[in-house]
């Protein structure tokens, strides 16, 4: 069995904390700490208490996995509710910026404030020496130098939702499968008798899931119907509100008629506009370069012009680009090839190879 390099110039008698979602990778995570000999302690958030469509209150559920697997590895765990904490830090804002007409990213908040911030906290005064999460992440350390670098499961990888964890925070914490691949995860799950081994991954925003978006949203944002138009001014239908659209959308439009699909292009939250134009690669939607405020950087801020490769999503190839203006709020950002889909409060994530180096949100691009 291959253990993350990190592990192994590491004191065995050190004291890991592993959140534990209830998955499948954490159940791993906490597997492999194990059998390195250290001494595992299993802890859960709670972070929503609200029952999903059918009435079943998923985190009673998952603290149920939880229990079971530590059952399986005889170590400790414990609960810990983070829901004041969730609603104020990370859904209380998610809900201000859906309506002033962005489209936020509420995981990476969440991995900023609640799992590397309320989490860890909690961990360091339980005694541990470190936080493990199940994240498909690797930390590398060099001349005492502690830096974010990718999965080996590339597409797994979880580092876009990491960008905000400094320095001193990764020396603090581990990422015990950000070796592994999915379908071996899944193999030591099930030789190990974990009873999550074929557990259905977790898809969807954290706190919502795999329900479905806009009936969840109405419940807090009432619905502020306005009109769709063309970019000519043309009104071709009525949509719901513009904090249930984002940028590139094609679904949910309800929108037919002859000719290529409608997608949005613009939104125009002020007055309750939701701009669409027909086809996926219409030139509205491609942007080149774009200005983004709050950077974060992992290690000492790169000085500009600085050549690396981003993405302005999760599920996106690394591009090109070169950081051609940094300051303490604001980069500004040039691409090789035009991006499709620029969205304001979204995160543009920077890549040195295989290392994240940080990253800022989307205010705007420049056409």
């Amino acid at each position: 069995m291959d253990f993350p390099a990190i592990l192994s110039v590491m004191d065995r008698k050190k004291t890991v904390v592993v959140g534990m979602s209830g998955g499948v990778d954490s159940s791993v995570a906490a597997w492999l700490l194990q059998k390195q000999g250290f001494s595992v302690i299993g802890l859960f958030m709670k972070n929503w208490e609200e029952k999903d469509e059918s009435g079943v209150c998923q985190s009673s559920k998952e603290w149920q996995d939880v229990q079971a697997v530590c059952d399986v590895l005889k170590i400790p765990c414990y609960s810990v509710n983070f829901t004041k904490e969730y609603w104020d830090g990370v859904f209380g804002h998610f809900l201000r910026e859906l309506q002033l007409g962005y489209t936020p990213n509420p995981d990476i908040l969440c991995n900023r404030e609640i799992k590397f911030k309320a989490l860890l906290d909690k961990a360091l005064d339980l005694g541990a020496d470190f936080l493990a999460t199940g994240h498909y992440a690797q930390i590398s350390m060099e001349d005492s130098s502690y830096s974010l670098c990718k999965a080996k499961d590339l597409s797994k990888d979880q580092t876009y939702f990491l960008y905000t964890l400094k320095e001193e925070v990764l020396s603090k914490v581990l990422f015990p499968i950000g070796h592994l691949e999915k379908k071996h995860l899944r193999k030591i799950a099930e030789e190990s008798s974990l009873p999550t081994f074929n557990k259905k991954d977790s898809t969807g925003i954290c706190f919502i899931g795999e329900r479905n978006f806009k009936n969840f949203i109405k419940g807090y944002i009432p619905f502020q119907p306005g009109e769709f138009r063309t970019l000519s001014g043309k009104v071709v239908g009525r949509h719901d509100g513009v904090a249930y659209y984002t940028i590139g959308q094609r679904k949910g439009l309800g929108i037919g008629g002859p000719g290529q699909a409608w997608f949005v292009v613009k939104k125009d939250p002020a007055n309750n506009i939701v701009f669409i134009e027909q086809g996926k690669d219409h030139a509205a939607l491609y942007e080149q370069k774009l200005i983004a405020s709050d950077p974060s950087w992992v290690n000492t801020p790169p000085k500009a012009p600085f050549s690396c490769a981003a993405k302005i999503r999760y599920r996106q190839e690394d591009n090109p680009c070169t950081i051609t203006e940094v300051s303490e709020d604001k980069v500004t950002v040039v691409f090789e090839r035009p991006q499709r889909a620029v969205t304001p409060r979204q995160s543009i994530v920077f890549y040195d190879n295989n290392k994240c180096i940080g990253g800022a949100m989307i205010v705007s691009a420049i056409p």
